[in-house]
């Protein structure tokens, strides 16, 4: 399978299942979209017809091409077959049991009301609540019992706010060094927080024990104070960019992420990323909103085309950023086209379910942050372990080949499948398929693919 398509100027052929990208001239382009369901011949008296004006497209030029093409196909580098059908089941229950992140939820809490918020304004459906010292020591220790074989440990705290448990983060995040050094670990710790909280006492800390820091700004001050308000109705802007950028500055801008919501409200999310490169910040990410189709937020069909022209305006303003000198990353553009990711990871998606799990305030497990209160996804808690093995086996069971419609995509195996939540959100089931969010990422993937490419021109 190969996916050809133009942009940013070039002529990009996917390999699909050898991972191969190959930048070619036009003529090149026309030869290997056709190669597989026109003759020889064909393809020639086409060119010929086609490019009769230019005098460097001649019979034996064609012919050359022609040959080259075989010789990439021969090397399995175009037209590659799909040899990973038959190992999908294998390699993902390979590592099923093997836990090698947790997101505790330290906070079923939120000083913000977001319209918008998939966690019912931090609640996730429940009651408000805090996660105890007991617990989060529990959960480290859970993550070591079940990740044998593995020595990086990643632990996301997560909300609500998690700002609203920070003496407690703090302490586990302690318990943890100990803990490491007595099993042979290493954890590493990301805060995900709203910004509210924010003083000198946050960023010294997270700034020597976070790995990495996600920061929520929706871009432009309108934007983000449309749906990012506190309990008074009022917006949180002018409070939290200020914060953002010292704790920014004294990480010594890195090591972060400035991540945004686009919506119905904003599909024109580019000026959304202008503002925070305005505002110094260069780590950036922009996630559609995820909510019931019948949510005032909702992206709608109209919606689809201006997005899709943000993300390869988006891709342009990178290229023009990064030739000036002035580069900055989009987390989504983010792809390694020589050394990665591996074939495990490109068949079996992120491992939510298996590798990766979600500790409420209580301790029950799930299979990622976007399960939590979906009672029949509860996969156990962090005392008995997984007590309800045919959920994770839901989950084991779930690869981008057990999808059907992603049978004949070529964005297969950029996306694994995609996201188990939003499969479950859209259809009901893990692995259906959210067909928008499709759209988005398979335009992301050009884009991406498309500004890697161009590094070496």
């Amino acid at each position: 399978m190969i996916h050809c398509y133009k942009l940013g100027g070039l002529n990009i052929v996917l390999d699909i299942c050898s991972g191969s990208v190959h930048v070619v001239d036009e003529v090149a382009y026309d030869l290997i979209e056709s190669y597989e369901t026109k003759d020889r011949e064909t393809l020639i008296k086409e060119a010929l017809e086609k490019y009769k004006d230019r005098e460097d497209v001649t019979r034996e030029e064609l012919e050359d091409c022609l040959s080259q093409i075989e010789e990439l196909k021969e090397a399995g580098q175009l037209f590659s077959p799909d040899t990973f059908s038959g190992m999908a089941d294998t390699l993902k229950r390979k590592s099923a049991g093997i836990v090698k992140a947790l997101c505790l939820h330290v906070a079923h809490t939120c000083n913000l009301n977001c319209a918008y918020c998939f966690a019912s304004q931090g609640k996730y459906q429940g009651e408000r609540a805090i996660m105890s010292l007991e617990v989060g020591k529990r959960a480290l220790d859970f993550l070591i019992e079940n990740s044998p074989g593995r020595r990086n440990l990643e632990v996301d705290f997560f909300g609500g706010e998690p700002l609203m448990n920070w003496d407690m983060i703090k302490e586990l995040v302690a318990y943890a060094r100990v803990r490491e050094k007595e099993a042979g670990k290493n954890f590493r710790f990301t805060l995900t927080t709203n910004g509210l909280l924010i003083d000198d006492d946050v960023i010294d800390f997270a700034n020597r024990e976070m790995s990495n820091v996600v920061l929520s700004l929706d871009g432009r001050k309108s934007v983000h104070d449309r749906y990012r308000v506190d309990y008074a109705g009022n917006g949180s802007w002018e409070r939290i960019v200020p914060k953002f950028q010292k704790l920014v500055e004294a990480r010594g801008h890195q090591n972060y992420y400035m991540r945004g919501t686009f919506t119905h409200a904003n599909p024109d999310f580019l000026k959304d990323i202008e503002e925070m490169l305005s505002l110094g910040f260069t780590e950036l990410s922009m996630e559609p909103v995820v909510c019931a189709p019948t949510d005032p937020s909702a992206l709608t069909e109209e919606d689809l085309p201006i997005v899709l022209e943000q993300y390869e305006k988006l891709a342009e303003l990178m290229k023009e950023r990064r030739e000036a000198g002035k580069p900055f990353t989009f987390y989504h553009y983010m792809i390694d086209l020589k050394g990665g990711p591996c074939i495990y990871k490109r068949v079996s998606g992120c491992g939510s379910g298996t590798e990766y799990m979600a500790v409420t305030p209580w301790g029950d497990l799930y299979p990622c942050h976007q399960f939590v209160g979906e009672e029949k996804y509860k996969l156990g808690n962090i005392w008995d372990g997984v007590t309800a093995p045919s959920v994770q086996e839901e989950f084991a069971a779930c690869n981008v080949y057990t999808r059907e419609d992603c049978k004949d995509c070529w964005a297969k195996l950029y996306c694994s499948g995609g996201c188990a939540a939003n499969a479950y959100h859209a259809t009901g089931a893990v692995t259906g398929v959210y067909k928008y969010g499709c759209e988005l990422f398979k335009k992301r993937m050009e884009c991406a693919i498309m500004l890697e490419a161009s590094k070496s021109l």
